[in-house]
C-alpha cells in the first residue's frame, strides 16, 4: 500500500475535463479565497471548504481504500486525465460521504466518530468477518487521536522542561532567533534525488523550506513558506502547481514554523495531556530508498518515548514524542481537519548535533498522506540574517532555457 498512497495528492487537479497536464499547471495560481467548488470542476458533496482540505479528504480516501487517484479519476498521471468525469467509483464515495455525515449528525450529535478509516482499514470492501488472528493473535495497540492524562504520568510541563534543557537550555534557546539549514533531499521511494534543501526560520513564527534540483532545472522548485500570517505550497510536476494554505494546513505551517524555536515550545499548545508511553520506529521506506538512497539514520526501531498531546486552534491537535532517554523531541503528529476526518502530518527529527550550544536534528522526515520528504543537513547557521520576502508567497521561477525557445 506505501507505494500507490504517493500519488494520492500529485495529481489532484482543478479546471474542464480533458485539459492536460501541462496546459492546467500554466493556470493553477489559485484565489486564496476561492473553495473547493470554484477551483475543482464537478464536486457535488465536498463544497465550501478550503483547497487544502479538500486535497487532505483525498489523501484519506487514499489511505483508508489503499487506492492511488487513476483508480477513481479516469486517466489520472497521464495528459489524458478527465478529472471531472463521474464513474461509478466516485459516485460510491460521494454516497459513501454522505452516510458517514448522516451517521456522525444523527448519532453523535454531528461530531466526527466515524470516518472512511472507520472501517475500510486500507481495504476497498471493509472486512466484515473477525478472524481467529485477530482472535487470538496479539492485540491491536494502536493510539487514539485525542489523548487523555493517563494515571501515574507526570505532568506536561516537567516534560517539556526535560526537552528544553536537553536541548541547551532556557537560556541559550531564548537567544536563538534565526537560523539557515542546507543539505539534500530524498522524496518518497527516491523520486526527489538529487535535491538542495535549505530550511530557514525567523522568530517567531516565520519559516520557509525551499527544495531546488540543480540537475532538472525544468522540473521547477518545492517550497512550504509561512511569514507569521499566510502560508504557501509550490509543489513541481503537479497540476495544481502553487495555492495559499487557508484551511487545516495553515495552522500546522504556524505550528512547525513556531516549533522550530524550542524556547517557545510550552506556549504554543494548550490543554496539554501525558498519556502512556510507548516506543516507536521509523516509518517503512521502500527498498531502494532506504538501502540505496538513504543512508542517513533515523529514529531507529523501538525507541522508548513519552507521550505528550496540546491543542491548538480551530480543534487542531499535536502528539509530540520524546526520547526517554535523551528528552530529545523525536516525533510530531499533527492533525487538521477535514469533512471525513482528521488529517495526519507527521514529522520525525534525529541526527541532533551541537550548534553554538543547542542540539538541533540534522535528519528530518516530513510524511503526510500524499507523499513524504527526508532531508539531510549538513549545514546549520544561528541568527544570521534572512531576508523576510522568502517567508512570502513564492517568487516567480526564473524560465529555463528550453522555455525561451
Amino acid at each position: 500500500m506505501a507505494t500507490v498512497i504517493v500519488a494520492s495528492w500529485l495529481f489532484v487537479a482543478p479546471f474542464a475535463a480533458g485539459q492536460s497536464a501541462p496546459q492546467a499547471q500554466a493556470a493553477s495560481h489559485v484565489n486564496p479565497k476561492s473553495t473547493s467548488d470554484q477551483v475543482f470542476k464537478n464536486v457535488q458533496v465536498l463544497k465550501g471548504i478550503p483547497v487544502d482540505d479538500f486535497l487532505g479528504t483525498m489523501g484519506i480516501m487514499c489511505a483508508a481504500l489503499g487506492f492511488d487517484c487513476s483508480e477513481c479519476h479516469t486517466g489520472a498521471g497521464t495528459e489524458k486525465v478527465d478529472w471531472a468525469a463521474d464513474n461509478p467509483r466516485k459516485l460510491i464515495a460521494r454516497r459513501m460521504v454522505q452516510m458517514m455525515t448522516s451517521i456522525n449528525r444523527d448519532n453523535f450529535n454531528g461530531r466526527q466518530m466515524v470516518t472512511c478509516w472507520s472501517c475500510h482499514r486500507g481495504r476497498d470492501r471493509p472486512l466484515t468477518t473477525p478472524t481467529m488472528e485477530n482472535m487470538y493473535g496479539p492485540a491491536a495497540l494502536d493510539m487514539d487521536d485525542v489523548l487523555v492524562q493517563a494515571p501515574g504520568q507526570p505532568p506536561a510541563e516537567k516534560i517539556l522542561d526535560q526537552y528544553i534543557q536537553a536541548v541547551g537550555g532556557a537560556e541559550r534557546l531564548a537567544a536563538m532567533k534565526s537560523y539557515v539549514a542546507t543539505g539534500t533531499s530524498v522524496g518518497f521511494g527516491g523520486f526527489g534525488k538529487g535535491g538542495q534543501v535549505e530550511i530557514a526560520g525567523k522568530f517567531p513564527d516565520a519559516r520557509v523550506t525551499s527544495i531546488v534540483f540543480p540537475k532538472e532545472p525544468g522540473r521547477g522548485n518545492s517550497i512550504r513558506s509561512f511569514n507569521g500570517q499566510q502560508a504557501w505550497l509550490r509543489t513541481p510536476l503537479t497540476v495544481l502547481s502553487e495555492y495559499q494554505l487557508t484551511g487545516g494546513e495553515l495552522d500546522g505551517a504556524k505550528l512547525d514554523a513556531e516549533l522550530s524555536f524550542p524556547a517557545q515550545i510550552k506556549n504554543v499548545l494548550t490543554d496539554w495531556h501525558v498519556s502512556l508511553p510507548t516506543t516507536i520506529s521509523d516509518l517503512p521506506a521502500p527498498e531502494s530508498q532506504a538501502v540505496e538512497e538513504n543512508k542517513a539514520t533515523g529514529i531507529g526501531k523501538d525507541r522508548l518515548v513519552n507521550v505528550v498531546q496540546g491543542r491548538g486552534p480551530n480543534r487542531t491537535y499535536a502528539t509530540l514524542y520524546f526520547d526517554q532517554q535523551s528528552g530529545l523531541l523525536l516525533r510530531l503528529v499533527r492533525y487538521g481537519n477535514s469533512p471525513i476526518g482528521r488529517v495526519p502530518t507527521q514529522i520525525d527529527y534525529s541526527d541532533y548535533r551541537d550548534v553554538d550550544g543547542i542540539k538541533i536534528p540534522f535528519h528530518i522526515l516530513f510524511a503526510w498522506l500524499g507523499g513524504r520528504d527526508e532531508f539531510q543537513l549538513n549545514q546549520i547557521q544561528l541568527n544570521v540574517p534572512v531576508d523576510a520576502r522568502k517567508f512570502g508567497r513564492p517568487q516567480p521561477e526564473k524560465p529555463t532555457e528550453n522555455e525561451h525557445h
